[in-house]
């Protein structure tokens, strides 16, 4: 059987690009339905406002090649180049720090990719609130299979997200199944009556796409940095609310241990503007501050 019919376009990086880790934050976990790393390219599924497409890519010498399927396949490519950071400008990052100079010298291909995709964005980012990396990426992945639709192209096994509208008519017993609360599925139901007014935040700044995104109730300022980082590509949509990233910070610039987002905050200053930049290189090179081991019992104690 051959091939559905594709189309191409190529863009040249105007210096040194990392294919893979740019486009990683797009990927929701090894099994994502919607995207996957096979033959060393990138194989992504996307639901565009001309329909359901995939696009493939990967490195063609000095240049990187796309090649999509499907009714959205020209959508797709015309946006090509911003989906893999060519409206990105790196240059205007300066490192303020050892490790985070050295993290930006040993990784100096990383861009900030724009999908222009809002409320693709948005989903996953609320399926992840207040539970574990892998319970949403399993909850996102259920969902995606059960309620999307087979991705256009010759790649078995891909999927495009659901529609809007497909996302807000998931009954409440398959959201159960999926483990996903009450709570996050009532956000994501109330962001897909309103999906078109938040994918308008995709040409907004920072400010204006913050405040849009977060007027739909259960969407707050972490949600809202995790989706506008990958849709909109912003460099200053820093993760306040995180778990974990305050104490990353906190110990790679600071050998502190527990830093909190008002010190994190603090310790990010030097990057103002460059914030959600600085994080990516940040959590390259750093780490959780190591866990102190219990004082050793001395004397007579220390014999028993």
């Amino acid at each position: 059987m051959s091939s559905p019919a594709s189309t191409t376009r190529r863009w040249t990086p105007d210096g040194p690009y990392d294919l893979a880790r740019s486009l990683r934050v797009l990927r929701r976990g090894p099994l994502d339905p919607t995207c996957r790393v096979a033959d060393g390219a990138v194989w992504r599924a996307s639901r565009t406002p001309e329909g359901a497409a995939t696009v493939r890519i990967a490195r063609a010498d000095d240049a990187v090649a796309g090649e999509a399927w499907g009714p959205g396949a020209g959508w797709l490519l015309e946006r090509l180049p911003a989906l893999l950071g060519a409206d990105d400008d790196p240059a205007g990052f300066t490192p303020r720090h050892r490790l985070v100079h050295e993290a930006m010298r040993r990784h100096p291909g990383i861009r900030l990719v724009r999908t222009g995709r809002v409320f693709d964005a948005l989903v996953p980012a609320i399926l992840e609130q207040k539970v574990t990396t892998d319970e949403a990426f399993a909850s996102y992945r259920l969902l995606v299979r059960r309620y999307g639709e087979p991705a256009p192209g010759p790649l078995p096994g891909l999927y495009v997200p659901p529609a809007p509208r497909d996302w807000a008519l998931i009954p409440s017993w398959e959201w159960h199944k999926a483990n996903v609360d009450g709570k996050r599925s009532a956000t994501i139901v109330r962001a897909a009556r309103v999906a078109r007014r938040l994918d308008e935040a995709a040409d907004m700044d920072l400010a204006a796409a913050t405040h849009r995104l977060q007027l739909v109730p259960g969407i707050g300022p972490w949600t809202a940095a995790e989706a506008l980082q990958r849709s909109n590509g912003f460099p200053d949509a820093v993760t306040v609310g995180d778990l974990h990233l305050p104490r990353i910070v906190g110990w790679t610039l600071a050998r502190e241990r527990g830093a909190d987002d008002a010190r994190m905050l603090e310790l990010l200053e030097p990057y103002e503007g460059q914030r959600h930049r600085a994080t990516r290189y940040i959590c390259l090179i750093g780490g959780t501050p190591p866990r102190r081991e219990p004082k050793r019992p001395v004397g007579d104690i220390a014999r028993l």
